[in-house]
């Protein structure tokens, strides 16, 4: 078997460098929209109304397909996510023929350069936002509703309470799992190599095949998750020293 080749990893460096690069803006791009869509889904899984015809609405418009959408991406693997809308939804939506968002030539330039990244990229947010809603449930719930209350009291409309005086201090309390949630995109992105995306994963493949070898390519890029992870980690810490502040005082 010989030793650690060193070789092989020089020889494929571009290879993992543009692997590393895809990795990260597929994450960067995952974790921002993953985050919103969940900052969405958590407020409608808690907007509420006490009577009139906005408490049915809100219950079977809003609250009701919110948690179908929650325990349907939560209760099914991520790979499999990843597959149907790659081969099953974007086939629909971006199709030479008959797609219904686009059609002819600009649908077959896309699939062919940008399908697989789009691909990841849509399954993964929409994962990632089933898991923040949820996040985002606890946090809010976790801030006493008396200090609502008041804010409502002095004439600040839902949004402004939730905005100025909600969320700023359940986020502190968010951070460490939606920094997990972070890095677990991160790791997940992988599973984004079985429709073609050329992130770490797929470069690794790429290496093995051509040399029958899994010691470098798959250390390597373990080396090299562990290091994102690391700084990610780092990160996330920091915000929470900083963020954090306001509940060491009271």
């Amino acid at each position: 078997m010989g030793g650690f080749q060193w070789n092989i990893i020089s020889e494929y460096m571009p290879l993992f460098v543009e692997g590393t690069l895809m990795t990260l803006k597929c994450t960067v791009i995952c974790v921002i929209a993953g985050t919103l869509l969940g900052l969405v889904l958590g407020v409608g899984r808690l907007a509420e109304a006490r009577h009139g015809f906005y408490k049915y609405f809100l219950r079977y418009a809003v609250q009701y397909p919110v948690r179908f959408y929650v325990s349907f991406f939560r209760g099914t693997p991520l790979f499999v996510q990843i597959l149907l809308i790659h081969f099953a939804l974007m086939p629909v939506l971006i199709n030479p023929t008959e797609g219904l968002l686009v059609s002819g030539d600009l649908a077959r330039e896309i699939r062919s350069q940008y399908g697989a990244f789009m691909s990841a990229v849509l399954a993964i947010s929409l994962n990632a936002g089933a898991y923040v809603s949820e996040i985002f449930r606890a946090g809010i719930q976790s801030i006493d509703r008396g200090q609502a209350e008041a804010a409502r009291s002095l004439g600040m409309t839902y949004m402004q309470t939730l905005r100025k005086v909600v969320l700023p201090q359940a986020f502190r309390r968010m951070l460490p799992p939606l920094g997990n949630n972070a890095i677990a995109i991160v790791k997940d992105s992988s599973l984004a190599s079985a429709i073609g995306l050329a992130e770490l994963a797929y470069a690794a493949r790429t290496v093995s095949g051509a040399y029958a070898r899994y010691w470098e390519p798959y250390l390597t890029i373990s080396l090299i998750y562990w290091a994102i992870t690391l700084v990610l980690s780092a990160f996330v810490q920091h915000l929470e020293s900083r963020y954090g502040k306001g509940d060491r005082r009271q």
